[in-house]
């Protein structure tokens, strides 16, 4: 389930950040959980408020996930925003050197945005002197794109 999006702006990038398969239908089971508890009432409204709980649930599930999304000068991750000159050289990162991203290296001062089920890391160190957090650092299916996409906006100021 890739919710990546390109725009004509050679340095704009969006990708939702949507839950796994798994995650989804897990969720899905709700329906026939909330369907149990009203057959003592009557089998078709059952069915109908389970069918609707399921539905509610997977779509509340991909409509809150976060987008990253670069556009102009700025990169955007969830509801936080940030000047693309404020910001670093983009690190991709996947496999073992994300999970340590996601974990023991993860700083108290580093701005984060991490999905289960999203392998690829993007870390980014902020060079603002007068922001209090060192880097940034958030879940991508695509980080070697986003990166990229990071350095081109930079060098093209």
């Amino acid at each position: 389930m890739h919710n990546v999006e390109h725009a004509t702006s050679a340095n704009a990038y969006r990708e939702r950040l949507s839950p796994s398969l798994w995650l989804l239908v897990s969720a899905a089971v709700c329906a026939p959980m909330a369907a149990i508890v009203f057959v003592p009432v009557d089998q078709t409204l059952a069915l109908a408020i389970g069918l609707a709980v399921g539905v509610a649930i997977v779509v509340a599930l991909i409509g809150s996930a976060p987008v990253v999304s670069i556009s102009g000068d700025e990169l955007r991750v969830g509801r936080a925003r940030i000047p693309l000159a404020v910001l670093g050289e983009p690190e991709s990162l996947t496999g073992e050197e994300a999970r340590a991203a996601r974990g023991r290296d993860l700083g108290r001062d580093d701005w984060h945005l991490l999905r289960g089920g999203i392998d690829g890391v993007v870390r980014i160190a902020v060079k603002d002197e007068n922001d209090p957090t060192t880097r940034w650092v958030f879940s991508s299916r695509t980080p070697e794109r986003v990166a990229a996409i990071i350095t081109r906006a930079q060098r093209g100021r």
